[in-house]
C-alpha cells in the first residue's frame, strides 16, 4: 500500500512498485483533508488512472487532532501518526503486507518529525532505503516518461504556518486560494507563508523580478488582500524548502 500524494516521489514509487510487484499487488491511497490542496487531489486521481493502478481516497482530517491544530514544533508527528495508523489498519484489512511512503534521502537533511511516527508504525520508505535523492528521482522519473519528473515540490498547507500559530480551516483556504491565484498567473515553485495577517511570498528566484512587471505586484497584493491578508510581502531569498524550520536553527 502506497501513501500517494501525486508528487514526484510517491508517483515514482507507485510506478516502480507496480512494475516490480505487479499492479494487482499494489494499492495507492490518497488521504484528503483541509491541508491537502484540491488541485493535488485531482492530479493524484489522474496520475493513478494513467498508471492503471488501483487507487482509493480516504478522509484523514488533521484539524480534528488538537495537538496538530495547536501547531507545535512536532506538529507533523501527530498528523503522520493518525494517517499511518489509518493506513496500517486498512492495509491489514485488505491483505497488504506493507505500507510505504515516498520519503527520500534528502528528507534526512530537514526537520521531519513525521519520520518518528512512520518508524513507530513500521511504515517503510523504499526510496530513502535505496539512497535516492530528489534529483535522482527526477532523473529516473524522466527516463520512465512520468509527467511528474519536473513537478514542483509539494508540502501540505500546514507548512505555511509558523510554529505556535493555530491552524484553522479558514486560514488554510485563504492560503490555498492565494497559491492557486499565483499558479494561474504562471508562477510554479512557490509558497504563501502566513504570519498573522501578513502573507510572505516565496517564489522561484527567477520569478522575483517578474512580480514588478506590468503592474503584477498590485494585482497580487489586491487579490491576497481580498482573501483576508492585510499585508503582502516578497521574500528576497525566494522559495526554499522548510523555511519555517529556519527559526529552529
Amino acid at each position: 500500500m502506497i501513501a500517494f500524494s501525486g508528487g514526484v516521489d510517491s508517483t515514482f514509487l507507485l510506478k516502480v512498485s507496480a512494475d516490480v510487484l505487479g499492479k494487482e499487488n499494489v494499492l495507492a491511497i490518497t488521504a484528503c483533508s483541509s491541508t491537502y490542496p484540491s488541485r493535488e487531489r485531482e492530479e493524484a486521481v489522474i496520475l493513478a488512472r494513467l498508471l492503471d493502478v488501483d487507487h482509493e481516497l480516504i478522509i484523514s482530517e488533521e484539524l480534528d487532532i488538537p495537538e496538530f491544530r495547536s501547531n507545535p514544533v512536532n506538529r507533523c508527528y501527530f498528523c503522520k501518526k493518525e494517517l499511518f495508523g489509518k493506513l496500517k489498519t486498512l492495509a491489514a484489512a485488505k491483505g497488504y503486507a506493507h505500507v510505504a511512503d515516498g520519503s527520500n534521502l534528502d528528507d534526512n537533511l530537514d526537520f521531519r518529525p513525521g519520520r518518528q511516527a512512520a518508524s513507530e508504525l513500521g511504515v517503510i520508505s523504499p526510496l530513502r532505503e535505496a539512497n535516492l535523492t530528489k534529483n535522482d528521482i527526477r532523473t529516473l522519473s524522466r527516463e520512465l516518461a512520468l509527467p511528474t519528473w519536473n513537478k514542483p515540490a509539494l508540502a501540505c498547507l500546514s507548512s505555511r504556518f509558523p510554529y505556535g500559530e493555530t491552524i484553522t480551516g479558514t486560514k488554510l483556504r485563504a492560503i490555498e486560494e492565494a497559491e492557486n491565484f499565483l499558479k494561474d498567473l504562471g508562477f510554479q515553485q512557490l509558497r504563501v507563508r502566513l504570519h498573522g495577517n501578513i502573507a510572505r511570498l516565496e517564489l522561484d528566484p527567477s520569478d522575483l523580478l517578474r512580480v514588478f512587471q506590468d503592474g503584477l505586484s498590485l494585482r497580487i497584493a489586491g487579490r491576497l488582500k481580498e482573501l483576508g491578508f492585510a499585508y503582502v510581502t516578497l521574500d528576497l531569498e525566494g522559495y526554499r524548502t522548510g523555511s519555517m524550520n529556519e527559526v529552529l536553527k
